[in-house]
C-alpha cells in the first residue's frame, strides 16, 4: 500500500511539472501572436502602395509577362507549402499537409504535374519519411520569418516559372497556407498566386483635366489582404511618369509583388501556428490539472484505506495482547 501511494504522488509532482510547461508554451505562443499580428500590420501600408503601383504600370504596359496570364494548358505546378518548424501546435501541420495532397490531386487530375517547395521542418520531415520528392525546402525560419526569407523563396520560384516547361520550369505558381482570421479560427487556404489574371474591366479612371474617362486593363488577383487586386478603385488614379518604360517598370514591379505577397503570407502563417500553439498548450494545460485531481483523488483514497488498516492493526493489536493478559 505505501509503495502504490509513493507511485501516485511520483506521478502527480511529474504531471504538475508538465502543466508548468505547458502553461509557459501558452503563455509564450500568446505573447508571439501580438509581435506577428503587429509585423503584418506594419507590412501593410507598403503591400498597398504596392498593389496601387502595380495596378497603374498595368495599365500602360504590354501586359506579356510569365506572372500574367499565360495562353495554354499548364503542364506543371509549383506547390509553396507553409507550415512549421516546432510541433506542439496541435493539428496546425497537418492540416496544411492535408490540403497540400488534396491541391496536388485536383492538380493530377487536370494532367499537371507538381513540384514541392517546402517551408517548416515539420512537414520536410513528413515528406522525407513518405519518400516524396522535394525541390526546394526551407527551415529555420517558421516563427520568425524576415523579407530575406521571402525573397528567397520568390526567387527560386520565380525563377521556375520564368523557365520552359520542357527544361523543367512550372507553369503555375500555387501556395497552401494558414489565414489567421481570429485567436480562435485559423483557415487553411490552397490559392493560386501567379500567373495573374489580366481583364479589361470597363472602369473609368480619370486620367486628364478634363475628366476624360476611358477602358482600361487591370491586373486582378490575391493580394497579401485577401482581396483582389484592381477591385477597390473608387477614385481617379494617380498619374504617373514612368521611367525608362512601363514595360521595364512591370518587369521589376512582379518580382517584388510576389516577394511581398509571399512575405505576407509567411507573417499571417506564422500568427496562426502561435495561435494554433497556444489552443494546443492551453488544452494540455486543462487535460494536465484533470489528470492531477484524479490522481490526488486516488491518492487521498489510498492514504485513508492505509490509515485505516494501520489502525485496524492497532487495534486488533491492542485487543490481542488484553485477550493475553486476561487468560494469565
Amino acid at each position: 500500500m505505501a509503495g502504490a501511494l509513493r507511485e501516485l504522488r511520483r506521478r502527480i509532482n511529474s504531471v504538475e511539472s508538465t502543466k508548468q510547461i505547458t502553461r509557459a508554451q501558452e503563455l509564450i505562443a500568446a505573447s508571439r501572436i501580438t509581435k506577428a499580428r503587429q509585423r503584418a500590420a506594419a507590412a501593410r501600408p507598403y503591400s498597398e502602395a504596392l498593389v496601387a503601383a502595380l495596378e497603374a504600370v498595368a495599365m500602360r504596359a504590354r501586359l506579356e509577362h510569365p506572372l500574367l496570364e499565360s495562353e495554354g494548358a499548364p503542364q506543371r505546378s509549383a506547390v509553396l507549402v507553409l507550415a512549421s518548424d516546432r510541433g506542439f501546435a496541435g493539428a496546425y501541420t497537418a492540416n496544411v499537409i492535408r490540403q497540400t495532397e488534396a491541391l496536388r490531386g485536383l492538380l493530377s487530375e487536370q494532367g499537371q504535374e507538381s513540384d514541392s517547395y517546402v517551408v517548416g521542418s515539420k512537414a520536410v520531415t513528413w515528406h522525407r519519411f513518405r519518400e516524396r520528392v522535394i525541390t526546394k525546402e526551407y527551415t529555420g525560419f517558421s516563427e520568425y520569418p524576415t523579407y530575406a526569407d521571402a525573397k528567397r523563396i520568390a526567387d527560386d520560384l520565380l525563377a521556375a516559372i520564368n523557365t520552359p516547361t520542357e527544361q523543367g520550369g512550372v507553369d503555375e505558381i500555387h501556395v497552401v497556407s494558414t489565414h489567421f482570421k481570429s485567436m480562435v479560427t485559423q483557415q487553411v487556404r490552397a490559392r493560386r498566386l501567379f500567373p495573374l489574371v489580366v481583364e479589361d474591366v470597363p472602369e473609368p479612371i480619370h486620367r486628364t483635366e478634363e475628366g476624360a474617362a476611358r477602358q482600361e486593363s487591370e491586373v486582378t488577383g490575391t493580394s497579401e489582404l485577401g482581396a483582389t487586386v484592381g477591385s477597390d478603385v473608387t477614385g481617379p488614379m494617380p498619374l504617373y511618369e514612368f521611367e525608362p518604360s512601363p514595360d521595364e517598370v512591370l518587369d521589376d514591379l512582379l518580382p517584388r509583388y510576389a516577394a511581398n505577397l509571399i512575405y505576407a503570407m509567411l507573417l499571417d502563417a506564422s500568427a496562426s501556428e502561435q495561435a494554433a500553439r497556444q489552443r494546443a498548450m492551453k488544452s494540455a494545460t486543462d487535460n494536465a490539472e484533470e489528470v492531477q485531481r484524479l490522481l490526488t483523488r486516488e491518492a487521498n483514497a489510498a492514504r485513508q484505506a492505509e490509515i485505516t488498516q494501520e489502525i485496524s492493526e492497532i487495534v486488533g493489536g491492542a485487543d490481542a495482547m488484553s485477550a493475553a493478559a486476561g487468560s494469565e
